[in-house]
């Protein structure tokens, strides 16, 4: 990073929102070859633009315009991109899923769709069905996870009797990105995790503290998806804390909630169908559909979190999608 762009850094800093020092950090990661961090910084432009009251100054206009050129021509060389790295993933054009072809085809925006209950923030597979909850009963692993809800618990008790130690706010301000709050809950440790397998991979100095947690649910369809997936974590939501509606980013897979520690006064919503949690009964269900959660008791609320791919897509299918976030992840390093 050059003295410029720390410059830059102090003025974000300042004010997330101040439209040229946005572009100036997008045509300076553009000069340092970080295409994604200066789409994610073209686009912030455009948005904080759009925020403002009134007609903008005119000698924005060309800020304007030049992050317009900027997002398509980054979107067009990432294109370019996921292209090449399909083929040689052994994925050339007419080879692939066809539901999985239409998904990329929503993804570099060649076609749209009327989403309905799903809203994923950043991949869209097509032809799923639009459910919030999975059942327990249509499961058959379930039964099994379930069946190991007291060691679960007893591993994170004596964890726990070390305190909160090792929970982190679960949402971290990146500084390579636009700043974006989210309610607050920016690192916040309101809503803090404590992650066991993180980044496509075990967390080395906690995975002796949780072997038989690990144990069972590696045991399941977890998405093996480069630094995405799987996650396995435990989630804690403070006392009095709030998680306001969100949508999560791809629809691939299925979130799943072992809960642990569920004290009176806690809820959870997906969709427009509010479910309590129960320890240990799955709530299995779809986060691209809109969800929140809440705890307005005066302890903690402790659940085990992880994701499972969804059962719909076939091993075809579920290759591609890996193959595409392989390239994704790989874009730009």
């Amino acid at each position: 990073m050059t003295a410029d762009e720390a410059e830059i850094d102090r003025r974000l800093a300042a004010d997330p929102r101040d439209i040229e020092a946005l572009a100036a950090k997008a045509d300076a990661r553009h000069a340092a070859g970080d295409d994604r961090a200066a789409a994610a910084f073209y686009k912030a432009v455009l948005s904080a633009a759009a925020a403002v009251g009134g007609p903008l100054p005119m000698s924005l206009k060309p800020i304007i315009e030049r992050a317009q050129r900027g997002i398509a021509a980054a979107e067009g060389r990432f294109e370019d991109y996921l292209e090449r790295s399909l083929v040689d993933a052994g994925l050339p054009p007419g080879s692939r899923p066809p539901r999985f072809q239409d998904s990329l085809d929503l993804l570099t925006g060649r076609r749209t769709t009327n989403l309905q209950l799903q809203q994923p923030s950043a991949y869209y597979y097509p032809g799923l069905p639009q459910r919030r909850y999975y059942e327990r009963s249509e499961l058959p692993w379930a039964a099994e996870i379930e069946a190991a809800t007291s060691v679960i618990r007893g591993e994170l008790d004596a964890w726990l009797a070390r305190g909160t130690e090792g929970f982190t706010p679960y949402l971290v301000n990146d500084p390579s990105r636009p700043r974006s709050d989210f309610h607050g809950l920016l690192d916040n440790p309101a809503w803090s995790t404590l992650y066991i397998w993180e980044k496509g991979a075990s967390v080395a100095g906690l995975a002796p503290h949780f072997t038989r947690t690990l144990a069972a649910v590696e045991k399941l369809a977890l998405p093996h998806i480069t630094v995405r997936a799987p996650s396995v974590l435990f989630s804690r939501l403070g006392p009095g804390a709030r998680i306001p509606p969100h949508h999560g980013m791809l629809n691939a897979r299925l979130i799943c909630h072992l809960p642990l520690i569920v004290p009176e006064g806690c809820g959870f919503r997906v969709g427009g169908e509010t479910r309590q949690w129960e320890p240990g009964k799955l709530l299995v269900f779809d986060d691209t559909v809109e969800h929140e959660a809440w705890n307005d008791s005066g302890e903690d609320r402790i659940i085990l979190i992880f994701d499972v791919w969804r059962p719909e897509l076939d091993a075809a299918e579920r290759r591609a999608v890996t193959a595409l976030f392989e390239a994704i992840d790989s874009y730009g390093r």
